[in-house]
């Protein structure tokens, strides 16, 4: 789902367990009311909600929020045929998160052995 351009353009998701909805917001480009938007259109992103119904997302649930944007952004997908997309393919979106997340960490990898090389 999500290209190299995407990759390019978006932040990369650092290492922790827990986001609020402020760090997705800013990691995925999409404003905080469109995240509480697509929770209700897409029964795969459930953030745990805590005190004070708080939101917390955790790293799929930023890769996902990523693939919704790619297809709703970029792929020109309605909302209805990204959700069809998403629930109808999900052996095929498990590899890509698979990937993503591969990605992810070899870039999380390469940033600390650069630090460590200092």
């Amino acid at each position: 789902m999500l290209e190299a351009s995407n990759n390019d353009e978006l932040p990369p998701i650092p290492g922790k367990r827990y986001f609020t909805i402020g760090e997705v917001s800013d990691l995925c480009g999409v404003k905080p009311h469109v995240l509480r938007y697509w929770e209700q259109e897409f029964p795969q992103l459930k953030p745990v909600k805590r005190r004070g119904n708080r939101r917390y997302y955790q790293r799929h649930d930023v890769i996902m929020i990523r693939q919704i944007r790619s297809l709703l952004y970029e792929q020109g997908f309605t909302i209805g045929g990204a959700r069809q997309r998403l629930s109808g393919d999900e052996a095929r979106d498990d590899i890509n998160q698979s990937q993503q997340i591969i990605r992810q960490m070899r870039m999380e990898l390469e940033e600390l052995l650069q630090i460590l090389k200092r």
